[in-house]
C-alpha cells in the first residue's frame, strides 16, 4: 500500500523547525515539510499559493498549516485535488479575526507598523505566537528564521486583508482554547484541544501525534 504524503506549512515568519516534534507513523505517512519563499513583487496572496502549490509532487497529499500557513494551504487547495486540509491554530475565513484584525482592516492602520520592528526576535515572536513567549526567546529565534523584511511587509498585509468570507466545510480545524492570537470565541467548528495556546504545534505536540493519524484517516460522512 503506497504511503499517503503529508505536507507541513509553518506559521508567519516560522522555518519547518516548528514541526520537529511532530512524528507521524513512517509506515502509513510520508511527511514533507514546505518552507515559505519571498514573495515576488507585487505577488497577490492566491498566486503565491500557486507558485507554492508547485513544490507538491504528489496526487491527492493531505496539507496541514498553522496559522499564516493555515490560510495558505486553504489557498492552495484550489489548484490541486487534495486528501485532506487540515489547519492548525489558524482560521477558516476573515470572520474569525479577532477585532483588533478587522479594524487594522478598515483603518489600514497595519501599514503604519514599522517593519524593522519585526526584525527584532522579541516583537516577531510576540506577533506570531503570542504574548507569552517573552522568556523563551531564545527557543523561538529557532522558530523564526523568516525575518526578510519584503516577507514581513507581504505576509502581514496579506494576513489583514485576507478576503475569505465562506469557510470551506471539508477544512478541519484544530483549534486550542487558549489561543492568544486568534482567541477560541470566534472560531467556529473546531476540534478544541484544551489548555492548547497558539503555539500548540510546539507544547501540545503529544496531543496531535496521538490524533492527527485518526483524524487524516477517517472517512468524512
Amino acid at each position: 500500500m503506497s504511503k499517503i504524503p503529508v505536507y507541513f506549512m509553518p506559521g508567519l515568519a516560522a522555518s519547518s523547525c516548528i514541526f520537529e516534534r511532530i512524528s507521524l507513523p513512517s509506515s502509513v505517512f510520508e511527511t514533507v515539510l514546505l518552507e515559505w519563499e519571498i514573495p515576488l513583487d507585487h505577488e497577490s496572496l492566491t498566486d503565491y499559493a500557486r507558485r507554492i502549490t508547485e513544490k507538491i509532487k504528489h496526487k491527492n497529499p493531505v496539507l496541514i498549516g498553522v496559522s499564516f500557513g493555515g490560510i495558505l494551504v486553504q489557498e492552495m487547495s484550489r489548484f490541486i485535488n487534495v486528501r485532506k486540509v487540515i489547519i492548525i491554530s489558524s482560521v477558516k475565513t476573515n470572520l474569525e479575526f479577532p477585532l483588533r484584525m478587522k479594524i487594522a482592516k478598515t483603518t489600514k492602520a497595519y501599514k503604519l507598523i514599522p517593519m524593522n520592528l519585526f526584525l527584532s526576535i522579541e516583537n516577531l515572536a510576540k506577533f506570531s505566537f503570542g504574548d507569552k513567549v517573552s522568556h523563551r526567546l531564545k527557543l523561538y529565534e529557532k522558530f523564526l528564521s523568516v525575518r526578510d523584511k519584503r516577507y514581513l511587509d507581504w505576509a502581514i498585509e496579506q494576513l489583514i486583508l485576507w478576503n475569505r468570507t465562506e469557510a470551506d466545510s471539508n477544512v478541519i480545524h484544530i483549534h486550542g482554547d487558549a489561543d492568544d492570537i486568534f482567541p477560541i470565541k470566534y472560531i467556529k467548528d473546531c476540534i478544541i484541544v484544551k489548555g492548547g495556546t497558539h503555539i500548540m504545534i510546539l507544547n501540545k505536540y503529544r496531543w496531535l501525534n496521538e490524533n492527527l493519524p485518526k483524524i487524516i484517516l477517517e472517512e468524512k460522512n
